[in-house]
């Protein structure tokens, strides 16, 4: 699963979702049958608690102190971050249905992005890597996205999710550097979740329904960071270049923090995951889709766990307030078997 990124207003911002390999349905014809589930893909056939929060861990604050003291609805009635450590799986597996990831999954997206400057293509490659980092006690997978615009590389970023036993997927931080014509230029809007006040958010629920509260996605107080999401609609129809889906989840999200940027609609299709980005209202507009989905070779994994890597120890020299206080990043598959 793919994921797009969060600010529309800036070309080189992250990318985080996530789609598990599946095969593709043709247009007009069913969807075909999920892939396998092994990967922290956000998205969770597991069934969530009964509550009706979409947050459905159970707060625990001797078990997370940062996580669980701050109560507050970001979001709106019924957001407030409900953070449990104990309520996370021992070592990443993220199945869930809307949000799989699975280690060597790799998908293209392509659109455009149309500011006031004009029109730029972009073109985005997200690797479910073989890697993990543990933050906060809660081992993470690692998922590195490399974002292009008009062909040159704008952001390569990493992102770290990890699923609860109830099937619900949380986005922990995200490292996100920043380039200005092939040369990087800095990280600026790096979070890491329990560090600088930065908490982590709920990239998919267990349970996705409509007429449920909006939900915290992640929120970093020092980098203006705050995204909401909503489950918007169920079982809409999209066509893209990979198929056509007739299950879709639509998640429509937003930062109220800069509300002059408009929402994005963000479309998932069980077994696969993001397969579309659109956006509505703000100056200016982001549209994506998935292209190809393809699994990589053991060897292909290999190097991007490598690449990964350096990019995991260049971020302790470039962010040495809040990155810097992780520990390294780990290869845990090396193989597409992994996990």
């Amino acid at each position: 699963m793919f994921k797009p990124k969060r600010r529309p207003a800036a070309l080189g911002s992250a990318f985080t979702l996530l789609i598990a390999m599946s095969t593709v349905a043709s247009c007009g014809a069913p969807n075909a049958a999920p892939a396998p589930a092994a990967t922290s893909g956000s998205s969770q056939s597991a069934s969530a608690s009964a509550t009706p929060s979409v947050t459905t861990e159970t707060t625990s604050p001797a078990a997370s102190p940062t996580g669980s003291a701050d109560a507050t609805e970001l979001c709106g009635p019924g957001s407030a971050i409900n953070f449990d450590l104990s309520a996370f799986q021992a070592s990443p597996k993220i199945d869930n249905k809307w949000f799989p990831l699975k280690p060597g999954a790799q998908y293209t997206t392509t659109g455009t992005v149309k500011t006031e400057e004009g029109t730029a293509e972009r073109k985005v490659v997200h690797e479910v890597t073989g890697l993990t980092k543990t933050i906060d006690g809660v081992k993470t997978q690692v998922m590195w996205d490399r974002d292009y615009a008009d062909g040159v590389l704008v952001e390569s970023e990493l992102a770290f999710f990890a699923q609860t036993e109830s099937g619900t997927v949380w986005l922990f931080g995200e490292y996100p550097e920043e380039y200005e014509n092939g040369k990087f230029t800095g990280a600026p809007s790096t979070f890491i979740h329990s560090i600088s006040e930065a908490q982590a958010g709920v990239a998919m629920p267990g349970e996705p329904k409509t007429g449920t509260p909006e939900y915290v996605q992640a929120h970093a107080p020092a980098v203006d960071f705050l995204d909401c999401g909503n489950v918007f609609k169920e079982n809409d129809r999209v066509c893209v270049p990979t198929g056509c889906y007739d299950d879709v989840l639509v998640i429509d999200e937003h930062n109220p923090l800069e509300p002059a940027v408009g929402h994005q609609r963000k479309y998932y299709s069980a077994g696969t995951g993001l397969v579309k980005v659109t956006a509505v209202g703000g100056a200016d507009q982001e549209t994506l889709e998935l292209v190809k989905i393809e699994q990589l070779t053991d060897a292909q994994l290999k190097e991007v766990n490598q690449g990964a890597m350096k990019l995991d120890a260049h971020a302790y020299q470039v962010n040495k307030t809040d990155y810097a206080k992780t520990p390294r990043a780990e290869e845990a598959a090396a193989g597409t078997g992994g996990y």
